[in-house]
């Protein structure tokens, strides 16, 4: 009988002689080196498969976030040590059993022993492979690990980088608002003082001046304005002084403009103004009768008085006043709307030169009775056009003189008054009628009278003598007219 001890439980059993004969001859067969590979193919895929979860992880860990990343090598290393456990254990049992097996062999089995030795030193082989490819894939994750967390250091110090470029972009454009501000400061009071010096030089000038020369000075000023823009808003003017006294008296300036040989406007001017300590002080309305007789003299249909006296008389410090309710088509105005006088009445007489043509030419021409009237309205149609364009060319320079100083708002008062006049000089336009342009003209009486009776005719053949009459009495009313 022989004894056997079994090398997982310790158990000691005994066997026969035809029992251990057939064990023997079990580990002669190559059981033990099928079991022995068996277990180390287990072995390897349990490892392989470890492995490729641990790897999993790992990358699952690494894209998640940095914060757990303590955590994830924890869990791993506590993976690895148990892996190495289990390892340890199998190769003590394997070494037991081995152990064990060889102990029984020892004796008579020898060849046998030195086979299980070598298949044993292969396998330890392979553990000892294995356990370098644990710690080579140890390495790479501690590998991987590092390499992530220089990464992040290296974006958080570009980040930080990024903020404090940003933050000192945004001092400088601090430092350079404040610079800007105290440059427009600087340049604002320098141009203060400098009004304010040519201010008290313009005072002591004007103190030093005689009357007759503060007169020549503002027309020395008014004919300075024109002449800076003669060129490029008056091209085809004539403006000039008014030498010619062989009427006994003389304006100032006259201003002419024609087109096609047929002259538009025509404005008479006479400026005037004073020292402050001139004893005798005029008023406006004392020049108003010579500056209308010599409008009348030299032919001219508007007349202007340029100021600087009653410098505290609100009326004429709106800027342009009409003072046709005292002689007609007279205004008077500031020095600093010499300018815009001009360019609102030439332009409203633009606006007529058409109509003026067109009179013309009627007046050397038989008149088509059947198409005056919607000439005439074509007429008022292109006058209205020209009109609504003056308004919103007046509307635009008012709202641009709003955002300039507050003492323009005077010229804004002005200009709005002038629209008024326009406004009310196109409502006479509208009024104007054929029999209004046609009274008194003998040629359009009798065109009249011949339209009149080839209507009464009409009117006989179809509704009979009263409506004959009735139209006779519309004409007459008419021609009255």
């Amino acid at each position: 009988m022989q004894e056997i001890r079994c090398p997982k439980c310790n158990e000691v059993f005994q066997v026969d002689d035809s029992g251990y004969s057939q064990i023997v001859q079990q580990v002669r067969d190559k059981e033990f080196e099928k079991e022995a590979a068996r277990r180390a193919e287990e072995l390897e895929k349990a490892k392989n498969s470890e492995l490729k979860i641990i790897e999993m992880e790992y990358e699952k860990k690494l894209e998640s976030a940095l914060s757990e990343k303590s955590d994830d090598i924890s869990d791993k290393e506590k993976r690895i040590t148990e892996l190495e456990a289990r390892l340890k254990s199998i190769e003590s049992e394997k070494q037991l059993a081995v152990a064990n097996a060889v102990r029984e062999r020892e004796n008579s089995f020898s060849e046998e022993s030195r086979k299980a030795q070598k298949a044993i030193s292969d396998k330890d082989i392979e553990i000892a492979e294995l356990t370098a490819k644990l710690k080579q894939a140890d390495n790479e994750r501690a590998f991987a690990v590092d390499k992530a967390n220089s990464e992040n250091a290296l974006a958080l110090a570009k980040k930080d980088n990024e903020i404090i470029e940003l933050n000192s972009k945004l001092q400088n454009k601090d430092n350079e608002a404040e610079l800007r501000c105290r440059a427009i400061e600087e340049k604002y009071a320098i141009e203060l003082k400098n009004k304010d010096e040519l201010i008290e030089q313009y005072k002591d000038f004007k103190a030093r001046l005689s009357t007759k020369m503060v007169g020549e000075t503002l027309e020395q000023h008014c004919l300075t304005q024109f002449n800076s823009l003669r060129m490029s808003a008056f091209p085809n003017a004539y403006f000039e002084k008014d030498n010619n006294a062989k009427s006994g008296s003389k304006g100032d300036f006259i201003f002419r403009e024609s087109e096609d040989g047929i002259e538009f406007i025509s404005i008479m001017f006479e400026m005037k103004n004073e020292n402050d300590e001139t004893k005798t002080k005029h008023k406006n309305e004392d020049f108003f009768k010579k500056l209308d007789s010599d409008r009348t003299k030299k032919g001219c249909e508007y007349a202007v008085l340029c100021t600087m006296l009653e410098p505290d008389n609100e009326l004429y410090n709106e800027g342009i006043v009409d003072v046709s309710y005292r002689y007609e088509k007279m205004y008077v105005i500031r020095p600093q709307f010499f300018i815009p006088i001009i360019s609102i009445l030439r332009n409203a007489a633009l606006s007529a030169l058409q109509y003026k043509t067109e009179l013309a030419e009627v007046r050397n021409q038989n008149i088509d009775i059947t198409n005056f009237e919607n000439s005439m309205e074509e007429f008022k149609t292109k006058f209205s056009k020209n009109y609504d364009l003056a308004s919103r060319k007046f509307q635009t320079a008012i709202e641009e003189i709003d955002k300039t100083i507050d003492h323009l708002q005077k010229t804004k008062d002005a200009l709005l008054g002038s629209e008024r006049n326009l406004r009310l000089a196109n409502d006479k336009a509208q009024d104007l009628t054929i029999k209004k342009l046609t009274r008194k003209n003998p040629t359009m009486q009798a065109k009249f009278a011949e339209l009149a009776e080839q209507r009464a005719a009409g009117a006989m053949i179809g509704d009979g003598s009263d409506s004959a009459e009735v139209l006779e009495s519309d004409i007459d009313a008419k021609g009255d007219e």
